[in-house]
């Protein structure tokens, strides 16, 4: 008799994962968030194409069985992790190494735009003005990179190329990478300070008013990690009173960010909707990677990319 295959759930967003090459190998049961509490106990998977979606979170409290195993096709865990997920045999996941280089090129990318002043050229071509400025060099200036795992050393690496001296801050001091006993010294030095960091108890809010009162006037503030990393009261009340010279947030506390948000208007700010990681192609690349930990999975071979669910990220970095 054949084996009854493994029942894998799929959290939907539009468009759905292509998961053609397990036919046959897994039921595949799609649901909305809806749904999701009176699925979830007859799953022995779950794919969490969904990762803007709270279901998870709320839904995995309830009663009866709980899937062996976790993959959301995001780096940040935040979103479904809760005290019953976390304490539970359930392995979780997650996308890490997808998003790695494509972050780390739109940070660069914000650097030099700024440095360069690209968005006064293109508003002063708007309104045929011919106005001739100064602009900044990169090379020379000093940036600090706040999260150590695989996007903030990517960010790291690809600053250094444009000649920009990088301090690296993570969870622990070791070789390479300073703690956090360092980061008010590196973050009243930098030029640049991009926060990449997971969203854990120790980073929620971590930039605060403090933080930014004490980074220098021409200081430049990126936030591609989540939204809750940062204080967007004390960031509006830094910019308006020039505290800093401007910054550029893709993740926000809220998404999408509500119209009538007082962000958008902010002076030197740039709002971008959580897109830093997204390069064409980057669904197929998040369903190759979960195809690959399923065939990993199904034979009981060990998974990579298995997240501490305690910490609340991938450890090793």
């Amino acid at each position: 008799m054949t084996p009854t295959p493994p029942t894998l759930l799929v959290l939907d967003a539009d468009p759905p994962p292509r998961l053609g090459r397990l036919t046959g190998r897994a039921r595949i049961v799609h649901t909305d968030a809806g749904h999701l509490p009176e699925r979830l106990p007859e799953a022995d998977a779950l794919l969490v194409w969904d990762f803007t979606s709270h279901a998870v979170r709320e839904a995995w409290p309830g009663d009866g069985p709980r899937p062996r195993w976790v993959h959301t096709a995001s780096a940040g865990v935040d979103h479904l992790m809760c005290p019953e997920l976390a304490a539970s045999d359930t392995v979780v996941t997650n996308a890490r190494g997808i998003f790695d280089q494509p972050i780390a090129e739109y940070v660069a990318a914000l650097v030099l735009a700024v440095a360069k002043d690209l968005p006064s050229t293109l508003g002063y071509q708007r309104e045929r003005t011919w106005r001739h400025r100064e602009s900044r060099r990169v090379a020379g200036t000093r940036a600090c990179v706040v999260g150590s795992g695989p996007i903030g050393r990517a960010i790291a690496r690809t600053l250094k190329a444009l000649g920009v001296t990088t301090a690296l801050v993570g969870r622990l001091p070791r070789t390479g990478i300073h703690g956090p006993d360092d980061l008010d010294r590196l973050v009243s030095r930098a030029d640049w300070v991009i926060a990449a960091a997971p969203l854990t108890e120790r980073t929620y809010r971590m930039f605060d008013a403090r933080r930014f009162g004490m980074m220098q006037p021409s200081a430049f503030f990126v936030n591609v990690g989540r939204g809750q990393l940062v204080d967007e009261d004390a960031l509006a009340e830094a910019l308006t009173r020039r505290w800093i010279a401007g910054a550029a947030l893709d993740v926000f506390a809220t998404e999408p960010l509500p119209a009538d948000s007082p962000l958008w208007e902010l002076p030197e700010l740039i709002v971008s909707p959580h897109m830093s990681g997204d390069t064409v192609g980057w669904r197929d690349e998040l369903g190759v990677q979960f195809v690959e930990l399923y065939e990993r999975w199904a034979v009981g071979r060990s998974l990579v990319n298995v997240v501490d669910k305690k910490r609340g990220y991938v450890p090793g970095h």
